[in-house]
């Protein structure tokens, strides 16, 4: 089929190398010819971004996108014409956190106290239900640890509604828990499910800097909590395609944190490591072909990201178990450059695999 992507950076990118194989052909909209994707499809170039969007409409039978902040006005006005999958229901309901919450109390998906917030003087009354210490983020568009700001005193309140600068936010309670996990799964045109294993996920300034797969000591119990958690918002939300839901294990239980429609960074671990990746488990769902198996190939596997700076990528390449991915992008500080997969038959090979790979992580 031909396929469109509404963006052309490094998930795109990835979408491409994964669907070439099975005999797709791709394309994007960009905004330069110098974004990761371009080379691996027809890019139209967003000078004109009606213009651009119209013409990735014409040229695809089926349309995809790289993140939750795409306008859904242009997704309903697209799927007039070509199908977009996910659908509109799950980009208008993952692009805002408030949407978030309220579909996982829907849904009786525990999540951490929360208030919507328009004013200092909302937010002044929304900490008086939440309590301190809290999390006060924008509603939209927020992440990798932007538009955050951590509220531990009273004193703090005026600061952190200016850092919004007047947009509507969300103050979230904080959660006691022990570690963050997150669970991927895809889900087909026909309703068919498949569920990767939960991973363990490690940040670093609000990014992503580390992922194990499948995460240590999680029960059959735990699980199928998260599955069933997952089932009900893929179902809700009639998704197809690849869905994320970040989460928090805690004493009581997996507490949910936020959603992705989208293929993630948490996944990318399953490129080597899982007999089908995320990305090609998106393309069969968005073009109603069958889905891949998503057990992992071997005992454990890490994915690390590539933060600001190159680094040693020689240092990989020695490695026998380890895969650099590399995106295209110069180097920036705060920028996602590429990341590195790691597969191993042991933990010892594992751990001495990650410390070899060091001077890649904070």
């Amino acid at each position: 089929m031909k396929i469109g992507v509404l963006g052309a950076g490094q998930l795109g990118r990835m979408l491409a190398i994964a669907a070439y194989p099975l005999g797709h052909q791709m394309a994007f909209t960009a905004n330069s010819e110098n974004e990761p994707s371009v080379l691996l499809g027809k890019a139209f170039i967003n000078d004109d971004k009606q213009g651009a969007t119209k013409q990735l409409t014409n040229a695809s039978e089926v349309i995809t996108y790289e993140s939750e902040n795409t306008d859904v006005e242009v997704v309903k006005a697209i799927s007039k014409k070509t199908p977009v999958y996910p659908g509109a229901k799950s980009l208008f309901t993952t692009q805002h956190r408030g949407r978030e919450k309220a579909i996982f109390d829907k849904l009786d998906i525990p999540c951490a106290p929360y208030q919507m917030v328009n004013s200092l003087t909302e937010l002044e009354q929304a900490v008086n239900k939440v309590g301190l210490p809290a999390i006060l983020k924008t509603a939209t568009e927020g992440y990798d640890g932007k538009g955050q700001f951590v509220i531990r005193s009273n004193d703090q309140l005026e600061s952190a509604w200016q850092s919004m600068n007047g947009v509507e936010a969300i103050l979230e309670g904080f959660v006691n828990f022990k570690r963050e996990l997150s669970l991927i799964a895809v889900r087909g045109i026909d309703n068919s499910h498949k569920y990767y294993p939960l991973v363990e996920n490690t940040h670093h300034n609000g990014i992503l800097r580390l992922t194990i797969a499948p995460a240590e000591n999680i029960s059959t119990k735990t699980q199928e909590q998260a599955e069933h958690y997952m089932q009900t918002l893929l179902d809700e939300m009639g998704h197809v395609g690849v869905l994320t839901i970040e989460l928090f294990e805690t004493n009581n239980g997996l507490v949910a944190n936020e959603m992705a429609p989208r293929v993630h960074n948490s996944g990318h671990w399953s490129i080597e490591g899982a007999r089908t990746s995320q990305f090609e488990n998106h393309v069969r769902a968005i073009t109603g072909s069958p889905l891949g198996e998503t057990t992992c190939l071997q005992q454990y596997c890490a994915m690390i990201n590539i933060i600001g700076k190159h680094g040693p990528v020689d240092k990989v390449l020695e490695l026998s178990n380890a895969h650099p991915h590399l995106y295209g992008k110069t180097e920036r500080k705060g920028r996602k450059l590429g990341h590195i997969t790691i597969t191993a038959n042991t933990l010892y090979e594992l751990n001495t695999t990650l410390a070899a790979l060091e001077a890649f992580m904070p």
